[in-house]
C-alpha cells in the first residue's frame, strides 16, 4: 500500500508515550561566544528553480529571517555564466538571471553570496560580475566564492565538479584562486573573496594526491591564504538514521576547531583574520521532517557558535526523490528543499507547491532566538537528547532554545543561570511542535521549569530582573599574546557607557567561570596555566556599583609544552581517510639520565578521536586516555638525545581527529613539537 502525502498543515499523530526524567539545563551569561552575523542564518538558491523570486517565496524567506542567499546553485556555480543566464549542461529556469535573484534579495532585506565559475569560466568573467554588480548596479555585493566543491573534479577519484583546466590539482585551483582575487579585487578592493577548502574530518580533508607532497587544505592554504578573505566547507554529515543524525551536530566544535588550526597553521601572517563560511548544510535524513527540523535547529547555532559567519541550508527548492517514514510516522520524500516543490514520487505527491517543509521553521525559529548583533552566551545540559542554546537579545531579554531529539517522551526541564537574574514574570515561549504547521506562542511555565515535548524545538524568552544590570558595555577585541608552557597575556579595548572599577578575566570551563585575574588595566598577565592545554577566555567589566558588563567576545589560545622539559616528542599525522588516519611518534630523552622503561601517556581532545591499533609499543585505551609502554627492544632510552624510540598506532575518527595538545613521559610532560 502506498502511503498518502500530508495535506498542507495535516496534523501527525503524537507519538510521544511518556516522560523522561528531569533534565538540568544551565545558563552561563557570562560566557560570551560571539555575537549574531548580519550573514548567520542563510540559504541555498538556484537557477534550476523556477520558484526562486516569486513573491510567495520572497514572503516566506523574508518571515524567516533569512541573511544571506547564495547563488546560483551549488555544482552549478561552475557551469554558470552570469551574462546570458545560461549553464551549459544543465536546466537554467526562466526568471532567475541574476538581476531577478538580487530582487529577493533587497526585497527580504538579505546580502548574497555569489559563486564565481571556477570550473568553466575566467577570472575576466568573474571580474565582470563584480564591475556590472557593484559598480555598474551599485548592489554592493560584498561576498565571492571562487569555485564550489572543486576538490569533486576527479583528482581524488570522484567526479562530479566541472573543471576545464588541464590540471585539477590544489596547486592549480590555488593558483587561480590568486588571478581570480586579483582580476575581482581590481574592479572593487572592497569585496571579500572565499577559497574552497574541505571540513577535517570528510572527504577529502587528509587525501593526498600521487606526485603531491600535501593534501587540498594545506596545499590551498599556503599558496592562496595571503590573497582571500574567508574559506568555505560544507557539511552533510549523512548518517545512518534519524538517532545518529541528531547526534552529530556535536561534530562541529571539534571540527571547526580543526579547520581554525590549519588555517592559522597554513594561511601564513593572514590566517587570524580568514573568516569560515558554511555554504552548504543538511543532514541529509528524513530530510522533509521533523528529524532534519531538529538537526537544523541545532546545527545552525553550534556552527555560529564556533565561529562561522554564514550557514547555508540546502536548499530552498529541490524536488522528491525516494518515499520513506520517519520516525514519528510522516511521510519523508527524500527532498533537500525548505519548501514543497509540488511534485510526486509515482502516485505519492508533495503537499501543494511552497508548502514549508519543517527545516523552514526550524530556520524560522532561529530568529525567535536571536537577531544580528544579539551576543551568543553558553548554555549546557545534562541530558543528550537534550540540546541548549541561549542569546542574550539586545533588549536585555535572556533566550534558551531547546531541542528534544526524543521522539517519544516530553522532558521536564529544570532551568539554572550564572551572570543573569531573570524575573518572575510568566516567560513568552515559541515552539515547533512535531510536524506543526506553524510556530506557537504562549505564555507559559517559569524561568525555572519548563517542559518540552517529544521531537519539538522551545525558545524560551526571559526578561530580565532589573537587579545588578550594568550600562557598561562589553570589553572589546581581546587578544591573547606572550603564550608560553604557563602564563598568557590577554588584552581588549576598554568598556564605555560608565565607569569601570575593574576588570574580570575568566575561564570558561563547562558552563562554569572559573576568574583567573582582575586588572584595573585593559590587559591581565594569566599565571599558573597548565602546559599544552587549551583556554577559551572572556573579559566582563564591573562598575562602581559592583555589577558586571556583558561579556566580550571569547579568545582561545593553546598554551606550550615545556621549552625545557627532559623528554621530547614529534607527533606527526602521515596519513587519513576521513574516518581514520595514522599518526607516528619519535620519543625522545633529552635528560641526563638514562631511562630504562617508559611509558607514554596522552589524551585525545576530541571524542571524535579513539584508538584502533599501534606499533612498536604495548599499546591500551580507555576513553580519550591512551597508555603505551615499551617492548623489550626499545625500553632503553639514552640521555642527552642519545637515541629515540619510533612508535605509532591506527585512529578512529567520525568528525575532527586534532592532536593531543601535550604527551608526557613517565609523568614528566614533553616537549612536544608537530609535522604533517
Amino acid at each position: 500500500m502506498l502511503l498518502g502525502a500530508l495535506a498542507p498543515g495535516a496534523a501527525v499523530a503524537d507519538t510521544g508515550s511518556g516522560t523522561g526524567a528531569a533534565v538540568n539545563v544551565t545558563v552561563n551569561a557570562a560566557e560570551g561566544l560571539g555575537t549574531i552575523p548580519s550573514t548567520g542564518y542563510g540559504l541555498n538558491s538556484a537557477v534550476w528553480d523556477s520558484q526562486m523570486n516569486v513573491p510567495a517565496v520572497q514572503d516566506l524567506l523574508g518571515q524567516a529571517g533569512i541573511g544571506m542567499l547564495r547563488y546560483p546553485g551549488g555544482s552549478y556555480g561552475d557551469i554558470y555564466h552570469w551574462q546570458d543566464n545560461t549553464a551549459p549542461g544543465g536546466y537554467v529556469a526562466p526568471g532567475t538571471d541574476f538581476d531577478s535573484f538580487m530582487g529577493t534579495v533587497k526585497k527580504i532585506g538579505a546580502q548574497p553570496i555569489l559563486i564565481a565559475n571556477y570550473g568553466t569560466g575566467t577570472p575576466a568573467e568573474a571580474a565582470g560580475w563584480v564591475k556590472y554588480a557593484n559598480v555598474t548596479k551599485g548592489y554592493g555585493d560584498k561576498y565571492w566564492e571562487i569555485g564550489n566543491e572543486n576538490y569533486g573534479n576527479g583528482y581524488y577519484g570522484a567526479d562530479w565538479e566541472a573543471d576545464n583546466h588541464a590540471s585539477k590539482s590544489p596547486t592549480t585551483y590555488a593558483d587561480n584562486v590568486l588571478q581570480y582575487a586579483s582580476a575581482m579585487k581590481a574592479v572593487d578592493p572592497t569585496i571579500k573573496i572565499g577559497a574552497v577548502l574541505t571540513l577535517p574530518g570528510n572527504w577529502p580533508d587528509g587525501v593526498v594526491a600521487s606526485g603531491d607532497s600535501y593534501d587540498w587544505n594545506r596545499t590551498v592554504l599556503s599558496i592562496a591564504g595571503s590573497a582571500v578573505d574567508f574559506v568555505i566547507v560544507h557539511w552533510y554529515p549523512n548518517g545512518t538514521g534519524a538517532a545518529t543524525a541528531l547526534s552529530e551536530p556535536q561534530q562541529l566544535p571539534g571540527e571547526l576547531d580543526q579547520l581554525r588550526s590549519e588555517i592559522d597553521k597554513y594561511a601564513g601572517s593572514n590566517g587570524p583574520n580568514l573568516g569560515i563560511a558554511l555554504t552548504e548544510m543538511n543532514s541529509g535524513v528524513d530530510t522533509t521532517t521533523q528529524p532534519d527540523a531538529l538537526f537544523g535547529a541545532d546545527a545552525y547555532m553550534t556552527a555560529l557558535e564556533d565561529g562561522v559567519f554564514t550557514v547555508d541550508w540546502w536548499d530552498t527548492h529541490n524536488g522528491p526523490t525516494a518515499i520513506s517514514t520517519a520516525p514519528d510516522g510522516a511521510t519523508d520524500f527524500d527532498d533537500w528543499g525548505v519548501l514543497s516543490s509540488g511534485t510526486c514520487v509515482g502516485s505519492v505527491c508533495e503537499p501543494a507547491l511552497n508548502t514549508p517543509f519543517p527545516p523552514y521553521f526550524a530556520i524560522s525559529m532561529l530568529s525567535k532566538l536571536g537577531r544580528p548583533g544579539d551576543q551568543m552566551v553558553k548554555a549546557g545540559t545534562d541530558q543528550p537528547l537534550i540540546s541548549a542554546h541561549a542569546v542574550r537579545q539586545a533588549n536585555g531579554d535572556l533566550a534558551v532554545q531547546l531541542v528534544n531529539k526524543d521522539p517519544n517522551n516530553s522532558y521536564p526541564v529544570d532551568l539554572h543561570y550564572a551572570g543573569y537574574t531573570p524575573s518572575t514574570a510568566t516567560p513568552t515561549v515559541y515552539t515547533y511542535g512535531d510536524e506543526g504547521s506553524s510556530i506557537t506562542s504562549a505564555a507559559a511555565g517559569t524561568s525555572a521549569s519548563q517542559t518540552i515535548a517529544p521531537y519539538s524545538i522551545e525558545t524560551i524568552v526571559l526578561t530580565p530582573s532589573g537587579n545588578g544590570i550594568s550600562s557598561l558595555t562589553a570589553p572589546g577585541s581581546p587578544s591573547a599574546s606572550d603564550v608560553t608552557g604557563s602564563q598568557a597575556t590577554i588584552s581588549w579595548t576598554p568598556s564605555t557607557g560608565g565607569q569601570v572599577a575593574r576588570y574580570e578575566v575568566v575561564q570558561q570551563f563547562g558552563t562554569t567561570s572559573q576568574l583567573l585575574a582582575e586588572s584595573s588595566s585593559t590587559s591581565a598577565t594569566l599565571y599558573n596555566l597548565v602546559p599544552g592545554t587549551g583556554y577559551t577566555i572572556n573579559v566582563l567589566a564591573t562598575d562602581q556599583a559592583g555589577n558586571l558588563s556583558r561579556a566580550s567576545a571569547p579568545v582561545m589560545f593553546t598554551t606550550s609544552t615545556p621549552a625545557d622539559s627532559t623528554c621530547a616528542v614529534n607527533y606527526t599525522v602521515t596519513n587519513s581517510w576521513g574516518n581514520g588516519y595514522v599518526a607516528s611518534l619519535t620519543v625522545t630523552n633529552t635528560g641526563p639520565a638514562a631511562i630504562n622503561g617508559w611509558t607514554l601517556t596522552f589524551s585525545f581532545p576530541s571524542t571524535s578521536e579513539s584508538f584502533n591499533s599501534g606499533w612498536n609499543a604495548n599499546w591500551s585505551a580507555s576513553g580519550q586516555n591512551v597508555h603505551a609502554t615499551n617492548v623489550n627492544w626499545n625500553a632503553d632510552l639514552a640521555p642527552d638525545a642519545g637515541n629515540s624510540a619510533s612508535i605509532g598506532f591506527v585512529g578512529n575518527n567520525t568528525g575532527a581527529y586534532p592532536s593531543p595538545a601535550a604527551i608526557s613521559l613517565n609523568g614528566m610532560v614533553c616537549t612536544t613539537t608537530y609535522s604533517s
